[in-house]
Formats: C-alpha cells, structure tokens, sequence
C-alpha cells in the first residue's frame, strides 16, 4: 500500500471517517474531502484517536457539484472511495435539493476519475437502490444485487432512496459507455449501526439513541437489513483492492432485526434503561405517518424485503461482525459520548 493514494469523499460522515481510519491503518495516504473546513481540526482530532497513521491524512474542501475540483483532487490517486451523498434530516420540499447533487457529484467524480487515469472508484450506494418501489410485487422474491428499485413507483419511494438509485444507475451508465480501463464497484448498505466516534453521529444510529433515551412509548412493527460500519469500511476496501470484484455490485448486510428484537438487545445488556418493547399495531403507525409526513420512511419498512447477504462473503471473503455485536457496540459509544446518558436520557 506504501504511497498509494486513495480519494475519499465524505470524510467527516460515519462511514467516511470509520473507512478513513481503516485505510490509514492500512498504510494507504488518504485525501478526504468535506464541505466545511471548520470541521477539520475536529475531525482530525477524531480519526487520530484509532490510527497512529495522522500523517498520512490530508484534507481538502469540496462541494459535490463543482465539477472542477475534482479534476484536481483526482490528479495522482490510485483509487477513490466515493462515500458522500446528500442525507436529509428533514424530508426536502424538491427531492431535487437530493437526487441533483447525488447524480451530479458521481458523474463529477467518475469524469475526474478517467481524466487522471485512476484504477478505481468504489461507490457506495445504499439498499435502498435495490429494494424498494416494488408495491407488494413479488412478495416472497429473495433480492439480490441483480434487482433495482424502481423509481417509478412513488408510494414506495422516498426522496433519499431515488436519489441513491437515480446516482448508482448513472454510474454503472457512465461506466457502459467509457473507453477507458476505469473500474467501477459498488456497495450497497443496509441501516448502519456500530461504533460512533463523534457527536456528529450517522443517521441510522438514531434508531439505538430513540430506543435509549425513551423517544418511543412503544415500537412500530418495522425492520431493518442491518450492518456494522466497521464492516461496510471493510468491505470497502475488499471491492477496491480486490481485482475480482471489478464491475460488480455488492450488498452489505449482515442480517434483518425488527426493531423489538434490537430493544430486547439493549434490554438485555442495559438493564438501568428503560427501553420500550411493546408495539403499536400497524394502523396506529399509519395514522401517525398522516399527521407527520417524516414518519413516511417507517411505513416502507413494516413490509419485510427478504435480501440473499451472501455474495460479498462468497466472493470476496468478507467477513461481517454479527448484528448483535454492531448494536451492542453501537449503545456503548453512545454512553461513552454521552450522547445517551447513563439514565436513559439524552
């Protein structure tokens, strides 16, 4: 790995930083890009806390729509980690302010990436460009990498999901019609618990600091294909430096809790919280999600959609930590921060 150079986009995110700690203690130099060049001596800081590596990260400011300095960013790096996308904490009124620069900063980023003759771009993508706008079509249907979510279905959907979708297929569009030797890979996770190193935490962990601090008197009938984001980091790196997963997508999940099963696992290991695990029958969750409009994404997920987890193991010898543990793991950051208090509160 010795002077090899890897873009990583994204940087201050919670795959960004946990794939930027494992790239450096790797021996990779790492360049990460963030929006904010506030947020570089915080997140330095951070990231040097599990790498003895510092030297070898540097930081540069970029937006995903200027086309520009991507071209300059790519010049001498071997490989790019396009980990950034744009994720909203409230539902957007245009699901453009969303699809827009999620298409446009991948195609930013491939057209920099063939100019400056990089090997490869790993992209992450997300489940939800595979598993959704589907209806109740094929119920039972096991979900592979092959499957894409359909965009045209709308009540399926929500602005988050197409524009991951919408960015994955211009991607792999970009890369039928380039001439070059350009490699694409990309990796699509489900919610993303583990470790939180920061208080600027990710979204998918709300779901351990709601159940934590007593945000729900009892639990929609919901669940999640679920992963360790030390195990999406790590599947990361396998599709970059792996030469066989070239031109190939890849589900990252390690198994599916509802989320009664995640609070019996909190319940268990944390016994001084009051953690709810009773439910609410479906229609009272849809008659909450007609008065809250960003209840909406909840209802997507009171159906089961059944994914075969299997190909990145098989291929590339991944091997993911268990879900328990990414929950567990998940809480005790959480505490550490004390972004949950020791009472339950946050």
């Amino acid at each position: 790995m010795k002077n090899q150079q890897v873009l990583l986009t994204g940087v201050t995110g919670f795959l960004g930083a946990h794939t930027a700690i494992q790239l450096l203690n790797k021996g990779y130099e790492v360049i990460g890009t963030l929006r904010n060049r506030d947020r570089i001596s915080s997140i330095k800081e951070v990231i040097g806390q599990h790498t003895d590596h510092l030297d070898k990260l540097h930081f540069a400011v970029a937006d995903l729509n200027d086309a520009s300095i991507w071209n300059d960013l790519a010049k001498g790096v071997d490989f790019i980690q396009h980990v950034a996308s744009p994720f909203p904490t409230t539902l957007p009124k245009n699901e453009d302010e969303l699809i827009v620069p999620a298409k446009n900063g991948t195609l930013n980023i491939l057209s920099a990436a063939v100019d400056n003759n990089v090997k490869r771009v790993v992209m992450t993508s997300s489940l939800a460009a595979i598993a959704y706008g589907r209806q109740n079509k094929e119920p039972n249907k096991i979900l592979t990498e092959s499957d894409w979510t359909d965009i045209s279905r709308e009540s399926d959907l929500t602005p988050y999901y197409k524009s991951k979708t919408i960015a994955e297929k211009a991607a792999w569009d970009f890369i039928r019609q380039d001439a070059s030797s350009l490699e694409l890979v990309t990796v699509c996770p489900g919610a993303i618990l583990g470790p939180v190193i920061e208080k600027d935490y990710g979204t998918s962990a709300e779901i351990v600091v709601a159940l934590m601090n007593g945000s729900y008197p009892a639990l929609p009938k919901i669940g999640f294909d679920l992963v360790d984001v030390r195990s999406v980091a790590d599947l990361l790196i396998l599709a970059m430096e792996s030469p066989e997963a070239a031109g190939n997508r890849y589900i990252a999940a390690t198994g599916y809790l509802t989320l009664k099963a995640v609070a019996l696992i909190l319940k268990d290991h944390f016994p001084g919280h009051k953690i709810p695990t009773a439910e609410f029958p479906n229609f009272i969750t849809r008659m909450l999600a007609q008065f809250r409009p960003e209840l909406k994404p909840v209802l997507l997920e009171m159906v089961r959609r059944k994914t075969d987890i299997s190909k990145a193991q098989r291929e590339l010898g991944w091997k993911p930590i268990p879900v328990k543990e990414a929950v567990i793991a998940c809480a005790n950051s959480l505490l550490e921060l004390q972004i949950v208090k020791n009472n339950g509160k946050t």
